[in-house]
């Protein structure tokens, strides 16, 4: 495909807007930082557009190409620290919360206190991916995100239980 900006990639990436935008919202911490981190976001699509081989799904695609362009921005901004995981088994409970809005961004607090890596799983499994899905947008295998996604609910959990208790 050619690199040029044209109708298909304008219209695969309106098609797909939230991805980004919900990537830089977990991996950005102010708005400024969101906005530079989509920025950059747009930038690299336009400039992989022409590796994109139609051999998978372009929110796949999409998806890869955000991470990683998130994991290295942050990785550049030096603003986060090496992954350590803790791996068992937990649901999420709902909140207590009344308002919606209070209720998502606690969980947008929560997520962004994860690891790189495991933000991007758990994001993927919330757009209701699945294991084969995000395992090709990782590049983790399927055994290795299920045990993941196990540990991320826990210490998502965990998390959301310190901030609603008073």
């Amino acid at each position: 495909m050619p690199r040029s900006i044209d109708g298909t990639f304008l219209q695969l990436i309106n098609d797909n807007i939230g991805i980004p935008h919900k990537i830089s919202r977990i991996y950005g911490r102010s708005i400024e930082e969101r906005e530079d981190l989509l920025q950059e976001m747009m930038y690299q699509l336009w400039r992989a557009f022409e590796s994109f081989d139609q051999r998978s799904q372009f929110s796949t695609w999409m998806y890869r190409v955000c991470l990683n362009t998130a994991l290295t921005y942050k990785r550049k901004s030096g603003k986060d620290q090496a992954e350590s995981i803790s791996f068992s088994h937990y649901e999420i409970p709902d909140p207590l919360v009344e308002n919606q809005e209070e209720a998502i961004s606690l969980l947008y607090d929560a997520i962004a206190s994860l690891s790189p890596l495991n933000k991007a799983i758990i994001m993927l499994s919330l757009e209701e991916l699945n294991y084969e899905e995000i395992a090709r947008i990782t590049g983790l295998s399927r055994s290795n995100v299920s045990v993941r996604l196990v540990r991320i609910k826990k210490e998502l959990e965990k998390s959301l239980r310190k901030r609603l208790t008073p």
